[in-house]
């Protein structure tokens, strides 16, 4: 495809986004931006996190991490469905209880200021390096198809594409994402559509034929009960439970769109029914992972190997779009790319935005004025941060939803730990032990599964994120406050 064509359809998607944004920033208040005025529909909302939890990553790493992992993966969004059943019952009637905007906020009134800060500072490290590695990637293969034709460096693209997020969420955040990630999901769904019909129609099949390609080959293992392996199905359903309940139910970025529905109910709706949407659609990526596969196989694409594993998976899906699949396929792929792009990292910086302000800045008692520029100087802030990490991880390889998977097993597990023994126990512990414990198991996670990998041949996979959790829950029971203390608070 030619760079220039590809510039102009980028060009033409960021016109039609600054338009919603105009039409729905008409009427804002200071809170549209953190709170979307809690008038969205929860249809629109639902549909919309589709595309911001799927993102660029998923978009090229799980059709092509098949090839390596088969359908293992599936193993993990079947835990993520039962995460999913206890955000709605669970998460979202305390979050609209305490009619919340910053969802750590619970976190203070369950164990104490510390606690607070500690949670919401795990959220933004954690959100920050899984926003800049999703935006990474999208990054690279938008410099691949466009911007290495115009010898512009790597650094300018990806400042480029934090212009082009501020530019259309800077004045009404949360309340213009809900209504733009509608549009980015539609357009990442349609990629794939396209892609599967490409392939299908290359390899002269017909539609029962190509499910039963895909349900008959190799590639197609759903379940691995080897106990020490990182893909057993214990481990990675269980880890797809507890993941799903952090990366969503006790991230800023997920809750933050799902509070913007009118009602409790409407926001459990949006839960639910996203949460099969969002399986369904991950399976037909897994498939058509398969389906690049077999293409790249029938018509001789030699695929990059090394110790018999094939590398760079995440590349296979562009270069079969931009060099093979014809202008049709290219253009949505494009599309596709550039929607889950912009749909992770615009909602991610609003998430960081929201968090900060309000945990750290108090910026709920500031004057209108005072809002408008704190607000405005931390949206530079992270933007510049993301672009800091991307940096650091430029060149990196492999799959990156693995590593994604990974980072926030570490991140996430102290909140988890915290939620869980706030949510489930009357336990109260000391406040000002809390930063330490929640600092000192990641380290512990990390060293543990290190030894048990050298020793045991055995590796924790996706599971660190239990470890994690269990021993900060561990530890805080280790520091609760005796009875007496407990009665006299």
């Amino acid at each position: 495809m030619s760079p220039t064509l590809i510039l102009i359809i980028i060009a033409c998607y960021f016109g039609l986004l600054m338009l919603i944004s105009h039409i729905v920033s008409k009427n804002s208040s200071d809170e549209s931006y953190y709170t979307g005025d809690r008038k969205s529909p929860w249809q629109i909302v639902a549909f919309g996190m589709i595309g911001a939890v799927l993102s660029g990553v998923t978009f090229v790493s799980i059709p092509g991490m098949v090839g390596n992992n088969y359908f293992y993966y599936l193993q993990f969004v079947f835990g993520n469905v039962v995460g999913y059943v206890f955000i709605t019952y669970v998460l979202v009637p305390i979050y609209y209880d305490l009619k919340l905007v910053s969802i750590y906020t619970y976190l203070e009134t369950r164990f104490g200021m510390k606690t607070y800060k500690t949670g919401s500072m795990f959220f933004l490290i954690s959100q920050s390096f899984g926003a800049a590695l999703r935006l990474m990637l999208a990054a690279k293969i938008l410099q691949y198809a466009v911007f290495d034709a115009f010898n512009i460096p790597f650094f300018v693209t990806v400042i480029f594409i934090l212009v082009l997020i501020w530019l259309y969420t800077n004045k009404s955040g949360i309340k213009t994402i809900v209504w733009t990630d509608t549009l980015q999901t539609f357009f990442l769904l349609l990629a794939v559509g396209v892609s599967i019909y490409v392939v299908k129609t290359s390899l002269n099949m017909t539609v029962s034929e190509t499910i039963t390609s895909v349900t008959n080959h190799d590639y197609f293992k759903v379940f691995d009960w080897d106990f020490k392996s990182g893909n057993n199905f214990y481990k990675q359903f269980i880890s797809g439970v507890l993941i799903a309940v952090a990366m969503v139910g006790l991230d800023q970025n997920m809750m933050q769109k799902t509070l913007t529905c009118k009602t409790k109910k409407e926001a459990q709706k949006n839960i639910l029914t996203f949460s099969i949407f969002l399986a369904v659609t991950q399976f037909l990526f897994l498939g058509l992972g398969v389906l690049l596969y077999l293409y790249a196989d029938k018509f001789g694409i030699q695929l990059e190997i090394e110790n018999g594993s094939f590398i760079n998976t995440d590349n296979l899906f562009p270069m079969l779009s931009l060099n093979h699949f014809g202008i049709i396929a290219g253009v949505s792929f494009i599309l596709g790319i550039t929607a889950a792009s912009f749909s992770s990292a615009d909602s991610a910086i609003t998430a960081l935005t929201t968090s900060f302000t309000h945990d750290f800045l108090n910026i709920k008692a500031k004057s209108s004025k005072k809002k408008i520029q704190l607000k405005n100087r931390t949206l530079f802030g992270f933007s510049a941060f993301i672009f800091l990490i991307i940096m650091l991880f430029s060149e990196s390889k492999g799959d990156v939803i693995s590593t994604i998977f990974k980072v926030a097993g570490y991140t996430y597990g102290p909140l988890l730990g915290l939620y869980l023994l706030g949510i489930f126990t009357k336990v109260k512990v000391y406040d000002s032990a809390v930063p330490y414990i929640c600092i000192a198991m990641p380290l512990v996670t990390y060293f543990l599964n290190y030894f048990f990998i050298n020793w045991y041949n055995f590796d924790f996979g996706f599971m660190n994120i239990f470890v994690n959790a269990l021993l900060t829950i561990i530890c805080l029971l280790l520091v609760k406050k005796p009875l007496k203390t407990e009665n006299l608070s």
